[in-house]
């Protein structure tokens, strides 16, 4: 089935790198339009200068809701504490929204308060979807607002939520390449501190290990607080989140997660240990489950591309299903 490209899309923050990614596959996918891609710091460039890895020659505009001609769906790509107002001023507009920062990811305003910053549009939060498909397709569809995930707390919900009931403990020993750290600090401070070196950062105060007890609470963990320390490493873009977890009781691991993903067309789990290049460029999450017969652990592996499933293809899959499209139109394999 074929779609008339007709539905125009606001893409609001262009100029980092998920909202630069976000322009590309909205302009090139065959049902959306690029009605208008925003930036604070760069307008009247053209994204295909700023990224001429991208094809996409929109001149990039000062964003001003209202003024970018009749709307059917937006993606906002702006931090955390600057999004919200944009975000309400489009649902005031009655423009779908997808959300790329954390101002719509936790329920609770006062765990966000605590994390980050007083929250601007409250109000929203309680209609707020949390933008994982795998686990809330069906709120998704018709959505006003989708809360996109962070990139951290996607790889690792999709690696331990089918766990989640039987989990008693668990570690997250997660990786990520600098572009995950944002273009300014990649570009300036992150290439030299992580060049020919690895090294933890935001060791018990990242700002993700909420969101991520969040949804595995909401899996079925009880009384469950991850331990988490990310990593920066010299690469671009790449993900790789490895999860120790203490059960208790034993499972049949390997038919927990067929039955969780075997019919989900952007998650695949496989029987080698994945490696962040395979899934470079792609909406694709790669999950290896297996337990240690020697600890009698559960050892959980799972690889995305933090701009692609932890960004931008993932904002474009939740808008597919806001807009009624197929889920996959625009990110297919």
């Amino acid at each position: 089935m074929s779609f008339v490209a007709n539905k125009r899309i606001l893409v609001a923050g262009a100029s980092g790198y998920a909202g630069a990614l976000a322009a590309e596959l909205v302009d090139r996918h065959p049902a959306l339009t690029l009605a208008a891609a925003t930036s604070r710091s760069d307008s009247g460039q053209r994204l295909s200068a700023l990224y001429p890895q991208y094809r996409c020659d929109a001149v990039l505009e000062d964003l001003s809701v209202g003024d970018h001609g009749e709307l059917d769906g937006a993606i906002v790509a702006y931090p955390h504490g600057a999004a919200a107002p944009v975000v309400a001023a489009l649902r005031a507009q009655d423009v779908p929204v997808v959300d790329l920062s954390a101002d719509f990811r936790l329920r609770d305003q006062d765990v966000y308060e605590q994390w980050y910053v007083e929250h601007q549009a409250a109000d929203l939060l309680g209609g707020a979807v949390y933008g994982l498909p795998e686990r809330y397709r069906e709120q998704i569809k018709g959505a006003g607002l989708v809360a996109n995930p962070g990139c951290y707390p996607t790889a690792s919900i999709l690696a331990l939520a089918p766990l989640a009931p039987f989990i008693a403990d668990a570690v997250i020993d997660a990786k990520s390449g600098v572009s995950g750290a944002g273009r300014e600090a990649s570009a300036v401070t992150h290439f030299v501190s992580v060049d020919e070196n690895v090294k933890p950062y935001g060791v018990g105060q990242h700002r993700h290990m909420p969101e991520i007890d969040q949804e595995l609470a909401l899996a079925g963990a009880k009384e469950l607080a991850v331990t988490f320390t990310p990593h920066l490493v010299p690469l671009d873009q790449g993900e790789l989140v490895s999860c120790y977890v203490t059960l208790n009781e034993a499972v049949d691991i390997a038919a927990l997660y067929s039955a969780a993903y075997d019919s989900e067309p952007f998650v695949e789990v496989v029987d080698h240990l994945p490696g962040v290049r395979e899934v470079r460029g792609t909406n694709l999450c790669r999950i290896n489950a297996r337990i240690d017969e020697r600890t009698g652990k559960a050892f959980v592996f799972a690889v995305i591309d933090n701009l692609w499933k932890g960004a931008a293809s993932q904002a474009i899959q939740n808008l597919n299903l806001m807009l009624g499209f197929p889920e996959a139109q625009g990110i297919e394999l």
